[in-house]
């Protein structure tokens, strides 16, 4: 299987780098380049293994935004 090259995503003003996984077909490592936390940021993966289209990304992008706590740690929320 070919590997795509990484994504930058710009998603309500947040950059995200998104890089699929060579050992797990399907799953893209999603990180949150915008952040003041380094290295933050989240994977997704498709049940049926199958790449996600860019507008797949962008939308779990912003399902993981909106459960990050903007106003205090800028970390996922409790």
């Amino acid at each position: 299987m070919d590997v795509p090259d990484p994504v930058v995503l710009i998603v309500d003003g947040e950059t995200f780098s998104a890089r699929a996984d060579v050992q797990q077909p399907g799953a893209w490592h999603m990180d949150w380049v915008s952040v003041p936390n380094p290295g933050y940021g989240f994977t997704t993966r498709r049940s049926d293994q199958q790449l996600e289209s860019r507008a797949e990304l962008e939308k779990g992008v912003r399902s993981f935004l909106a459960e990050i706590d903007v106003n205090g740690t800028g970390y996922l929320s409790d």
